[in-house]
Parts: C-alpha cells; structure tokens; sequence
C-alpha cells in the first residue's frame, strides 16, 4: 500500500534536517513509540504501540536509515515491526524529501510503501491512510513545538529544558478516538462520492 502525506514546520530546512536524522530527539514526537536502543547513529529499536478500536497492538521494531543525501536533503528509511503477542508483521520504506519555503520555512513529504499483515489488515486502505494522516499531523505538531524551543547558546539541551519547561512530546493516539475518527472519515468520504454521483447524474441531463 502506498501512503503520501506532508506538512510544513516554520523553521528552516537544515534544522528539521537535523533534528529529524537525530533519532533519540525525535523519537518522542513519534506517536506511540518507545526507544529501547541505538546501536548506531543510523540505526533505532523499541516498541511502537497502536491501538485502533477493540485493536490494541504492539510492534518490536526496528528502522534504519537506509539512504542519506545531505545536499537533497532527502533519507530512505527501511522499519520492520513484529508483533510481540501475534503473528502479525508490518515493514515500510519511507522515502521522506525536505523542501525549503518562502520564508524560512521547510515542507516535508513523505512516500510511504507500506505491507501489514495480521489484525491490523482487516481496515481498508482509506481508515489507514486516514489514521496515517493523523500521526502525521501530531508529530508534525510536535516537531514544531520542539524546534520553536529556544536553543541553549551553550549546546546543553538539559539546561535549555530547564529554563523552557518540559519538552513537548506527540499526544497519544488510539482506542476509542482514533477509531471513532478513522469511522468519520470513511463516512465523509461515502457522502463525496453519493455527492459526485449525483451531480454526475444531473450534469448528463
């Protein structure tokens, strides 16, 4: 399955660059995943849980940074996730691409080529694009949370922490609201496509 989504962060492209190939800073703007290790600087482990409806899941997951171009700006990332009560397997390439705005500002698209299998598979490719639209915007919110901190002019980010109050991290999404606004979505679309029809109809006569 393929998914497309992209947000903009009013902060310039070389910082999100930056913060978005750190992986211990971003993890926590990632909705539902835990950092257990680092291995190396291209390479993440931990959990990443998801809760959709009566659906609780949670992966053991790995990503790695599988494609770095520093001058594109560009990264290919290759995540794994296993089902730690289940059968069921997820594994994505993310193809993420950093373009600078007007103004100082940065917008990021990402091209995710997506395969799940087990309980997760039962929702049609629309509720999960949906639900991947919404993660999406959360850690884009958080992002930019994170990035309009102030920077510590000593480069201790414990310090400027300190001063700032805590930093900001992704709201949890899941259970009964994400699946309620998975379901709102797929009706919004149902009511589009009886609206196109019918004005198809009349449009012929």
């Amino acid at each position: 399955m393929e998914l497309e989504n992209s947000f903009e962060v009013g902060a310039p492209p070389e910082r999100v660059w930056d913060f978005m190939l750190d992986l211990e800073r971003v993890t926590p703007c990632m909705p539902g995943a835990e950092l257990e290790d680092l291995p190396d600087e291209h390479t993440w482990k931990g959990k990443v849980k998801v809760k959709l409806g009566a659906v609780s899941l949670s992966y053991a997951a790995t990503a790695v940074i599988d494609e770095q171009d520093e001058q594109a700006r560009r990264v290919v990332i290759q995540a794994n996730g296993r089902e730690t009560r289940g059968k069921g397997m997820a594994r994505a390439t993310i193809n993420s691409h950093l373009e600078p705005l007007d103004g100082g500002g940065t917008r990021v698209l990402m091209h995710t080529d997506l395969t799940i299998s087990g309980a997760v598979a039962q929702y049609g490719r629309g509720m999960i694009a949906d639900v991947s639209g919404r993660l999406t915007g959360e850690f884009a919110d958080c992002l930019q949370a994170r990035l309009a901190a102030p920077e510590s002019t000593a480069g201790d980010e414990s310090d400027a922490t300190v001063e700032a109050g805590p930093a900001p991290v992704a709201k949890p999404i899941g259970g009964l609201q994400l699946g309620l606004w998975a379901i709102w979505r797929a009706i919004l679309r149902f009511f589009r496509r009886i609206g196109r029809g019918i004005g198809s109809l009349f449009g012929r006569g």
